[in-house]
């Protein structure tokens, strides 16, 4: 973003003579612009993919889904939208008031301060930090103690239940996604989400998901961890409506209830975007050199692919979400500290040793991500096949259903 705005600050002194004494009163406005434009896009970003979700679930249960609001149903978020905000804000009797009122916000407020460093495109993105990755895992740690005080603060045993949860939950899991994303940073040489996008190449077997198969191993464990820290089936114990009725949201109505659902949503796409900057190339063109970016053309196809590459990993989170069922408490705790953890240890010191025993342009390092990388294409084609087979026999189902 910092480009476009030194951009546009240059274009508009040199147009209407601006002194320079409104210069940053100008910058000022165009970083609330810009900031006012994202968080509008993380809130369409969240209803297009509730919309997503209720129909792909459709799909998968032999149903149509939400059919009724615009074309398709596409302007269903919307009416839910107005109806949680015209809907009465409760608040129970014996609930702590401002603790109450305050975790919602201070929830989302965690999870929008992380779309900072995300780029969207080689070009665009809010914030080029040289510490871009430890900001997110740290800024989006904040969620927890808007979840945890809410179920303090609602004096209610099922939400303090949830918080509870969600406090071990998250705090636990951030061990082995950090410890993921390590060796991403230590390839690259720098935390700059830019610069570790720069460092993997256009060819798809230099991403750093194929550098090693420490690190196609590590891909997954970071997704796993993900899913587990953004609280998605089928680790999502805080809600768990069969046990805790919502959980930690359980007294929550009106706009605030919406808000938790809003950050949750969007916390989907930071963590699918993480994903795509670290492993997946980020907005990286296939078989383009990131020099060779310098037109309006090849930055909108980088952001396509970018958007291509972080929705895939979104369509995974929503199809597992009606796939696995809900594990215990005591499994999750398990799968986190006996397995999650060692394994991204070992997996950290066997990268080291393979960055010294193999270095990037090594002939036999080449040789090694090409085949890994057909691999992966084999794994992801026969992934689509079943998923291509499972979408016509739900259509089948739904059209004999509704037939007869």
């Amino acid at each position: 973003m910092q480009y476009f705005i030194n951009g546009i600050l240059e274009n508009l002194q040199s147009t209407l003579n601006i002194p320079d004494a409104f210069t940053p009163y100008l910058a000022v406005g165009l970083v609330g612009a810009f900031t006012g434009a994202i968080v509008t896009f993380a809130a369409i970003y969240a209803g297009i993919f509730i919309y997503f979700e209720r129909r792909i679930a459709a799909r998968m249960m032999s149903r149509i889904g939400p059919n009724r609001v615009g074309p398709q149903g596409v302007l269903q978020f919307l009416a839910d939208a107005l109806k949680l905000i015209v809907k009465e804000d409760l608040i129970p009797t014996a609930a702590d008031r401002p603790l109450f009122k305050l975790a919602p916000y201070l929830m989302a407020m965690g999870v929008f301060a992380g779309w900072a460093v995300l780029p969207f495109s080689h070009r665009f993105i809010g914030a080029d930090l040289n510490i871009g990755v430890l900001y997110v895992l740290a800024i989006t740690s904040i969620s927890v103690v808007g979840i945890l005080m809410s179920g303090w603060a609602s004096n209610s045993k099922w939400a303090l239940f949830g918080g509870m949860r969600a406090a071990a939950q998250i705090v636990s899991y951030e061990i082995p996604t950090a410890m993921s994303i390590m060796p991403s940073v230590m390839l690259a040489g720098t935390m700059s989400t830019q610069g570790i996008i720069a460092a993997q190449g256009g060819e798809p077997w230099n991403w750093y998901i194929f550098h090693s198969p420490m690190m196609f191993v590590l891909f997954f464990v970071y997704f796993i961890s993900a899913l587990a820290e953004g609280s998605r089936t089928p680790f999502d114990l805080p809600e768990a409506e069969s046990e805790l009725v919502s959980g930690y949201n359980t007294e929550y109505s009106g706009f605030r209830f919406a808000a938790y659902f809003l950050a949750e949503f969007s916390n989907t796409w930071i963590a699918a975007a993480v994903g795509t900057i670290v492993f997946l190339g980020g907005w990286q063109i296939p078989f383009v050199a990131h020099e060779s970016i310098n037109s309006v053309g090849m930055e909108l196809l980088s952001l396509v692919f970018f958007f291509a590459k972080t929705l895939c990993l979104v369509f995974v989170i929503i199809q597992l979400r009606w796939t696995l069922p809900r594990v215990r408490v005591d499994q999750m705790m398990t799968m986190c500290w006996k397995y999650l953890v060692p394994i991204t240890f070992g997996c950290n010191m066997l990268v080291i040793l393979w960055m010294w025993a193999l270095p990037w342009e090594a002939t036999a390092a080449v040789v090694l991500r090409i085949i890994m990388f057909l691999g992966g294409l084999t794994l992801l084609a026969a992934y689509m096949v079943r998923v291509r087979f499972n979408i016509r026999q739900a259509k089948d189902k739904v059209y004999i259903k509704f037939a007869v």
